[in-house]
């Protein structure tokens, strides 16, 4: 379920002091908000492309990267982006938790509590365990991907993303093509974009489509072709079969077959669409290597470096009242 207080945007007001605490999904921003968080992301591109990629501005605070499922993309770019900033960063992966023990998820927030960090990234399996943990702790609380609910600092990267490679967020067509009903990225995709005022195309099979994605602003497509027409990006989903109890799709070559990203396809969209895709990339299922490769068109490496870039900016706007940063008190 979306929430039912999210409306997308037709205009993105002026900029304004971030006032959350957490950050645990892209529900419940305001379109200022994530933009002036994709706005603080923006000077550190450049800065980490730089010889001198070091800022302290996070010394002597403690990060700990607790991740409860297993990560190599979203781990690493929290850890570059902390030590970057000069914070000493813990890494808790899931084969170290004494969740894999027995202990709840309450006894790990408290135990997690006790240990004094200045902020904690967590990546969990379940949704809503994230909340569960920033409620039981004292320190700001970065969602990192759980279950199916949401991964905002993908969202952010990729609004970003588009911004700096098509010029703007609004008005641009994006075309989310996949699991959309298991991806957490798909989810806070639908809500960042339509605050930003982008035109949403959802497309998936009939099994992979949750109910209710036009009551937020997207338009849900059964047939990828037709919802290609006019594409400005399009951004490509792998099958969560992780998190899949049944037969969603008869098989991943029919699958392919229809909803698999091939240079034919792209044909339909513009010219000079972008094409997206958050990693794990599943080449020759929803996408082929010559369109994932294409230096042209493909945004994907651009995607993480700009994850670093987003992290950054998000580890440092938490923190803000931790250091007394003014006008963060």
């Amino acid at each position: 379920m979306l929430p039912s207080d999210h409306r997308p945007a037709t205009l993105i007001p002026g900029g304004a002091v971030f006032p959350h605490r957490h950050l645990t999904g892209i529900a419940g921003l305001a379109p200022h908000e994530i933009t002036f968080l994709i706005d603080e992301a923006e000077q550190w591109i450049d800065a980490n492309r730089a010889r001198a990629k070091s800022d302290k501005r996070l010394e002597g605070l403690t990060l700990i990267n607790a991740f409860f499922e297993n990560s190599t993309r979203t781990l690493l770019s929290f850890e570059i982006a902390g030590k970057r900033l000069g914070a000493d960063v813990v890494n808790m992966g899931v084969n170290q938790s004494s969740v894999k023990k027995g202990e709840t998820l309450i006894d790990t927030a408290v135990t997690l509590n006790a240990m004094r960090a200045d902020v904690i990234v967590i990546r969990h399996g379940s949704s809503g365990a994230v909340q569960l943990i920033a409620d039981k702790v004292d320190c700001p609380v970065l969602n990192a991907g759980d279950g199916s609910h949401e991964h905002p600092t993908q969202a952010l990267l990729d609004a970003l993303t588009i911004r700096r490679r098509r010029g703007s967020v609004a008005g641009q067509r994006v075309v989310i093509c996949g699991d959309i009903l298991h991806s957490r990225v798909a989810r806070s995709n639908l809500l960042a974009l339509t605050a930003l005022a982008a035109d949403v195309r959802m497309v998936a099979p009939s099994t992979l489509m949750p109910a209710g994605v036009e009551r937020f602003g997207a338009t849900a497509f059964t047939d990828f072709d037709a919802a290609l027409d006019g594409a400005d990006v399009v951004m490509m989903l792998r099958l969560q079969s992780e998190r899949m109890n049944g037969a969603f799709i008869p098989s991943t070559r029919e699958y392919h077959l229809r909803y698999g990203l091939t240079p034919e396809r792209l044909a339909r969209a513009r010219p000079d669409a972008l094409v997206m895709h958050p990693g794990p990339m599943n080449r020759g299922v929803e996408i082929v290597s010559s369109v994932a490769d294409d230096p042209a068109r493909s945004a994907i490496t651009e995607q993480v470096e700009t994850g670093i870039a987003v992290r950054m900016a998000c580890l440092d706007v938490l923190t803000r009242r931790a250091r007394g940063v003014d006008g963060w008190a």
